[in-house]
């Protein structure tokens, strides 16, 4: 099942599940979703802040309880935490706001927050602020998106769509027809 899908079927729900996990993409549908009246902008907004915080303030209580042990079963979590603990180090403030955008350390981020010495109840306001700006933007950009993509497919008619559906399965064609030479040469000719 698709996200479009999971949005249409289980509405907030599904924004609600897939913000607690990691969320940008379920954010920016459910965003464009918005814009079309399938949701309300306001409780997509409220349902990701919460979630997303939910989901960071999990993160952070696992990493301050169970950190070592995590990081000992799931190997590929050290380079991450390693990662997020260094930018922690230098820029603690930045990072504690800005952790969910920062690619790769959606769950190892805040792990590492719980791993570090830093107080909870800081953790848990500046969270709150991060997870409430994010869940701003994120919708705010899937909402702007599904309206810019609503008024330029309606000014398009028929004839245009085809010509643009030709255009791109030629470049598709000429992407593959290279791509396979390319990759058929020998190695001296290439």
């Amino acid at each position: 099942m698709s996200i479009v899908e999971l949005i249409q079927n289980y509405g907030y729900m599904a924004v609600a599940v897939g913000t607690f996990l990691e969320g940008e993409t379920v954010l920016l549908v459910a965003g464009a979703a918005a814009s079309r009246g399938h949701l309300w902008l306001p409780a997509v907004v409220g349902v990701a802040t919460l979630a997303s915080f939910a989901g960071d303030q999990l993160c952070f209580y696992l990493g301050r309880r169970y950190g070592n042990q995590i990081l000992a079963h799931y190997p590929s979590l050290v380079a991450r935490t390693t990662r997020a603990r260094a930018l922690l180090e230098r820029h603690n403030l930045p990072v504690i706001l800005s952790v969910r955008f920062l690619y790769g350390l959606r769950i190892a981020g805040p792990m590492a927050i719980g791993m570090s010495g830093v107080h909870w109840l800081r953790f848990f306001v500046l969270n709150a602020i991060g997870a409430l700006v994010w869940a701003i933007a994120v919708a705010g950009v899937g909402y702007g998106f599904g309206h810019a993509m609503a008024r330029w497919l309606g000014e398009i008619d028929a004839d245009e769509l085809w010509t643009l559906a030709a255009a791109l399965l030629l470049g598709l064609a000429w992407w593959l027809w290279t791509h396979l030479r390319h990759a058929k040469l020998p190695q001296r000719e290439r």
